[in-house]
């Protein structure tokens, strides 16, 4: 099969809506599990405070010593992906029922990243749900310009070892929201916290929090959560723009990292509810397994980033794209079949 050289494109609504609604319908009591977690916090509380513990401890070692990059990549890494998802819970308000204080909450959870981003994730995010695959609002889309440019191995081995640069940096060239004073202060408390590291620990300890986020989001098992969840990865042999079914467009994951991140890896879950926990999103299969057992599913993210790579079918074209999220939109997906 030749490589696609064009998205997805459909005019049909994302399928989560309707499989909300047909497991709505067959399970009320899925209601139930909607709101926050308290643990959340004391997690995320432990794992802040871990991270500042080893800054502290390798403030007097050099970030090019082995020690310091087998720590960055083997500890930071996943401590680093688990303060990234627990922001990613935040901003549904999972942690806290009052929304305020779950966006005060994510800028501590932001301090061992280094780089103020937290406040500015949630209203992409929420974007990435209410439109997902539209081609202005989805910023977790890759542009046509990465499509054209990252797309043979070596620009999606590229693409996968710097991918937290784009997650960064695309938003900003999509499309842009407002800039209100959670964003100032997310700003202010974590240039600051970064100003005292430095002056009391030095900067080999500020290096650790900035290396263990580009292990985060760069060739690291847990990493394989970016591409696993909406990339293609059995593309149809056939497809007519607008006219065929989309492929399914979110994968989910039910491997072993699940338990260091937060559960993002029950993707079709999350979308479908994206107001149950992370610790009740394996109660929402279960209430509802044949509704689950049908969704695609990744074995390994370790894997999937090799997968991508190298798999001449897999490129940056293989995702859906919606011109719009609105009254063009149609059904695609009759979940209450499947459910009876």
């Amino acid at each position: 099969m030749a490589s696609r050289h064009e998205f997805f494109w459909t005019n049909e609504k994302d399928p989560h809506v309707y499989r909300r609604k047909a497991i709505l319908k067959k399970y009320p009591q899925v209601t139930k599990l909607t709101g926050p977690e308290p643990l959340t916090k004391w997690i995320s509380l432990a794992v802040v405070l871990l991270q500042f513990t080893i800054a502290y401890l390798l403030r007097n070692t050099s970030p090019l010593s082995w020690k310091f990059l087998l720590i960055a990549w083997g500890v930071g890494g996943f401590a680093s992906q688990n303060c990234f998802l627990c922001i990613h819970e935040l901003s549904h308000n999972l942690g806290f029922r009052k929304p305020l204080y779950n966006r005060l909450f994510s800028i501590i959870s932001n301090l061992p990243i280094g780089i103020p981003y937290s406040a500015s994730f949630q209203p992409y995010h929420q974007l990435h749900h209410k439109f997902l695959g539209d081609e202005v609002y989805d910023t977790d889309l890759p542009t046509r310009l990465e499509a054209l440019l990252l797309s043979s191995v070596l620009g999606k081995a590229f693409f996968t070892t710097f991918q937290i640069f784009f997650y960064a940096f695309r938003p900003m060239f999509v499309t842009q929201i407002e800039f209100t004073a959670i964003h100032l202060l997310n700003v202010v408390v974590q240039f600051v916290v970064d100003y005292y590291i430095v002056k009391y620990w030095g900067w080999n300890s500020l290096m650790y929090f900035l290396l263990s986020s580009f292990f985060a989001g760069s060739l690291h098992p847990t990493a394989g959560h970016f591409v696993a969840e909406h990339y293609i990865f059995d593309p149809p042999a056939q497809f007519k723009e607008f006219e065929s079914p989309p492929p399914m467009e979110t994968h989910s994951y039910y491997g072993p990292l699940n338990m260091l991140t937060w559960n993002v890896g029950y993707h079709n879950e999350h979308h479908d509810f994206p107001y149950v926990a992370w610790s009740k999103l394996p109660v929402l299969r279960e209430t509802a397994p044949e509704f689950y057992n049908q969704v695609p599913e990744i074995k390994s993210w370790c894997w999937i980033i090799v997968d991508f790579i190298f798999n001449h079918d897999v490129t940056m074209y293989n995702r859906v794209k919606r011109h719009t999220a609105g009254p063009r939109a149609r059904r695609s997906v009759d979940y209450n079949d499947n459910s009876k």
